[in-house]
């Protein structure tokens, strides 16, 4: 039984342009900043020195700041971790130095006015593992990317391999570039979330292209415009209710899931609204765009062998 049922079917095509308009105007403004602001890469990928110290009074970021560039720490981030009490320094590589020794300098000026400074943890990345991490990322989403492609080619047609494919590149430039703008930190969890998205909106814009095929083969006088409104109405209760689930959980987890997963809890929650608006705005208008028609969704008949024999023989 389905709890939303839309009677009518709602013209989703008839918005296309100005949806592909907004497409590439973010597409542009996420490769800009990507181009020019970079990501604020974590310590997964960059390499250096995480401390995070507790105070017992709510830390003044800006003091700690002056005090760390006394003590010629110029290049550490300061920002809190939590609650207004924790503190999270970041640092980037410096040779000869063990973290153990680093983090011993770092109290020391912290703790140079008297005030009571307590570590919490401290964790060493190398350079050289940021690098063949930030690689081996590139190269996984890549590699995803092409294995998606071969997958709906051979599942269902060309265009629609095509029109998936152009959908999760749209979905994974914009999401990076939300996180470029913001400047939010770029790590492990963070990537894997953008894999997540990935899979979400595959997995929303498979349903749909499985739908507009069937609706291909039963509404034959049809044009392919009006067959894929009618598809996305009929899928649109079920994506209603997947997308809404899965955002009441990715909100809990960003309210209460702690700043460690933060970045991961916000990359999934645009994820998942740009994957939704990109299976209906990005993947079925490219494959309308491109002309997918019903003779391309056609299964391909079989001749059986002696079927053009004649039955008196």
């Amino acid at each position: 039984m389905q709890i939303l049922n839309f009677k009518e079917n709602i013209n989703f095509m008839r918005l296309r342009l100005p949806a592909q308009i907004f497409s590439g105007v973010l597409i542009l403004v996420s490769i800009f900043s990507l181009a020019t602001n970079s990501l604020n890469w974590g310590l997964d990928f960059t390499g250096g020195t995480l401390i995070e110290v507790g105070y017992q009074q709510p830390a003044k970021l800006e003091h700690i700041r002056k005090q760390l560039q006394t003590a010629d720490f110029n290049d550490a981030i300061v920002q809190n971790f939590g609650t207004s009490e924790d503190v999270l320094i970041r640092l980037a590589p410096r040779e000869g130095v063990k973290a153990a020794i680093l983090g011993d300098q770092v109290l020391g000026a912290l703790r140079s006015d008297g005030e009571q400074v307590d570590m919490r943890r401290i964790e060493f990345v190398g350079p050289n593992v940021g690098d063949e991490l930030a690689e081996q990322g590139g190269l996984a989403m890549l590699t995803a990317l092409i294995c998606i492609m071969f997958y709906v080619a051979v599942r269902f047609e060309w265009r629609l391999a095509l029109s998936s494919v152009i959908a999760l590149a749209h979905d994974v430039i914009i999401t990076l570039g939300l996180f470029s703008i913001l400047q939010l930190e770029f790590d492990l969890t963070v990537l894997a979330a953008v894999l997540a998205v990935i899979g979400y909106s595959l997995n929303d814009t498979i349903v749909v292209f499985d739908r507009i095929r069937e609706n291909f083969l039963k509404i034959r006088k049809a044009e392919p415009a009006e067959v894929i409104d009618t598809s996305l109405t009929q899928t649109m209760s079920r994506t209603i209710i997947t997308s809404g689930t899965t955002i009441l959980v990715l909100i809990a987890l960003f309210v209460k899931g702690g700043a460690l997963i933060h970045g991961f809890a916000t990359a999934l929650l645009f994820g998942i609204f740009i994957g939704t608006y990109s299976s209906i705005y990005v993947a079925s208008a490219i494959a309308l765009m491109l002309g997918v028609k019903k003779e391309d969704l056609m299964p391909t008949e079989v001749e059986k062998e002696g079927a053009d024999q004649d039955p008196m023989i």
